[in-house]
């Protein structure tokens, strides 16, 4: 099913001369097994979306590798939610029903870290709350977990990439031992640019399908293309992985978003680096039990 074998692959880090394993060879080699599973906003089938109990279930299920969003308040404080409105996955409505559309931007980090995010998902999860990055971040240090961070929406907040790597730095994640355990991605190729130019040691990725003739473009700054798993095919895969990354690597492919058995054989059968789902667990099983 997953013919491609890479023996090793490294990659050097730009002002340090010091040798990582990267994400997307990690993934070839295959700690969970090929191709690597990634739990999708933490295990967010069975707890709520982007918290701080999604990633902990996800390290429960065995899972090394989640995907988070990133997004802004009004004072500037990060944080991880999907949408860029706090209303389908807290109880903004109730707590602040004045303030519609209930944008992220417009609410400071104080009155987000009032707001139930929990209880939507289901009542056991009553009083979770919406994290601040810098709580994530820590999290996943103890819970020794990997990360696939989404930058969210940056046209809405500029200098978004910036204020992240700051971040990530200032927690320690843009060390040599670190980076091995980062992908920064983004729908937006111009963020995704962004973050290679200013931190060209990190791995990067585009969430998307560029056409196979945009392909070399697009590996001038990003080392995988994530696309949506029906927008794949076999050939796609193929050609993706014969043209090399910035990092000297060949272009990866994660797809999402993955939930069940058959959809994952057949992704994982084209080729695909990573699946994405919010069943890491099914996919884990489907793809063992070939």
């Amino acid at each position: 099913m997953y013919a491609r074998v890479v023996a090793a692959t490294v990659a050097t880090v730009l002002g340090t001369g010091a040798i990582l394993l990267s994400p997307t060879s990690d993934a070839r080699a295959g700690e969970d097994g090929p191709p690597r599973v990634i739990a999708h906003r933490g295990a967010s089938a069975y707890a709520p979306e982007n918290t701080l109990a999604a990633i902990d279930k996800a390290a429960e299920l065995g899972f090394s590798w989640v995907e988070n969003d990133v997004q802004r308040t009004e004072d500037g404080v990060l944080i991880v939610l999907h949408d860029d409105s706090l209303e389908r996955t807290t109880d903004v409505e109730q707590v602040f029903p004045g303030r519609a559309p209930w944008k992220v931007k417009d609410f400071t980090a104080a009155e987000i870290a009032r707001l139930d995010a929990g209880s939507w998902f289901s009542p056991a999860y009553a009083g979770t709350r919406v994290p601040t990055l810098t709580e994530y971040m820590r999290r996943l240090e103890h819970n020794h977990e990997k990360l696939l961070l989404e930058i969210k929406n940056p046209e809405l907040y500029p200098g978004l990439e910036q204020q992240t790597l700051k971040l990530l730095a200032n927690e320690g994640w843009l060390d040599d031992r670190h980076l091995g355990r980062l992908i920064v991605q983004s729908f937006s190729a111009d963020s995704v640019r962004t973050v290679h130019q200013l931190k060209p040691a990190v791995t990067t990725a585009y969430l998307g399908t560029p056409s196979v003739s945009d392909l070399r473009e697009f590996a001038d700054f990003a080392d995988l293309v994530n696309p949506s798993y029906d927008s794949l095919s076999a050939g796609y895969v193929s050609a993706a992985h014969a043209i090399d990354g910035p990092h000297g690597r060949p272009l990866g492919l994660f797809a999402w978003t993955v939930n069940d058995a058959a959809t994952a054989r057949r992704v994982a059968g084209y080729g695909v680096d990573g699946v994405i789902s919010n069943k890491p667990d099914v996919v884990r099983a489907a793809l063992s039990s070939d």
